[in-house]
């Protein structure tokens, strides 16, 4: 294995043309560069200057590894600049996942911050649910990811993932414009047991949060249509063909349905950060601290019932 110091003596000495030139160069005595060059050609096991009296000159062997220590120098140099631009916040590469409610302004809000004031940050984002984008978070390909999980299904975070709370998130009910639950100030699930549901497909198994806290108020919901896309769900309840339970991200902006709060204590997620705690990424521990300010604004104008 050649020496990677010795290399960059022979290329001083290519471009200066001389061992005193190269030792001015580098700042090193005219004796240690020939040290150096003497154990670089024992190491190679050729020679590689040709010397006498007047002058020094590189063999041809000396010639071709000088062009190639010129490659390996600037190759360390580019690794140099790489890790000085990802130990800086202003610079390297961020990547984030988060589930697709996140998205419509927790994530947006916190990302448009971040992005103004270090716009050198890439950003490379993925869109899924905690479950499915957790494996790359523990392995790397993640450096935070933005989670839920519920009262009523918590799951247990990864020995090497530490999770940060943000917020509470209501679920809330969803009825069609006009509809008598509207009246009132709170609503049972179960006073709307022979309503048609709209309801999710349920997250690592297939009994959806509704399902969980129907079976709390002794129905079973009748299930009308099952989607994990709020659109949809807000689209078929607007249209009067059920009703439905969203999460207090998914009704942003929403018109057209009526939302009402719910008695039923334990309906809610818990909003939260998961990151490893090992992850020098300084981009990563900055992008916290816009995203906890995001998430307070928006804690502000969730469900005043959980805050």
């Amino acid at each position: 294995m050649l020496s990677s110091s010795r290399l960059r003596v022979l290329l001083e000495i290519f471009r200066t043309g001389s061992i005193a030139g190269a030792a001015r160069t580098m700042k090193l005595s005219p004796s240690a560069v020939s040290h150096q060059l003497a154990k670089l050609e024992e190491e190679s096991g050729v020679g590689l200057v040709e010397r006498n009296a007047q002058s020094l000159r590189l063999t041809e062997a000396g010639r071709r590894l000088a062009l190639r220590a010129q490659e390996v120098a600037d190759i360390l140099e580019a690794a140099e600049k790489d890790l000085l631009a990802q130990a800086r916040v202003d610079a390297g590469e961020l990547r984030i996942g988060f589930f697709a409610s996140a998205g419509y302004r927790l994530l947006p809000l916190a990302l448009s911050r971040f992005a103004a004031r270090y716009p050198n940050v890439k950003l490379d984002l993925a869109e899924g649910q905690p479950y499915e984008l957790l494996p790359d978070l523990e392995r790397g390909a993640l450096d935070v990811l933005v989670v839920f999980d519920h009262a009523l299904d918590p799951w247990q975070r990864p020995e090497r993932v530490e999770v940060l709370h943000l917020f509470d998130e209501p679920q809330l009910l969803v009825v069609p414009t006009g509809h008598q639950a509207g009246l009132r100030s709170r609503v049972r699930l179960a006073d709307l047991a022979e309503e048609p549901w709209i309801t999710t497909f349920g997250a690592e198994h297939p009994v959806s949060i509704l399902e969980r806290a129907s079976m709390l108020e002794g129905f079973t919901p009748q299930i009308r249509c099952r989607s994990d896309h709020y659109e949809v769900t807000i689209g078929l309840v607007r249209a009067g063909l059920g009703v439905a339970l969203v999460p207090s991200l998914g009704l942003m902006g929403v018109t057209g349905v009526q939302v009402c709060r719910l008695a039923t204590p334990q309906l809610y997620r818990r909003i939260g950060v998961a990151r490893r705690p090992t992850n020098p990424n300084p981009a990563a521990r900055s992008f916290l601290a816009y995203l906890r300010t995001a998430a307070a604004q928006l804690r502000n104008s969730l469900d005043p019932a959980l805050r």
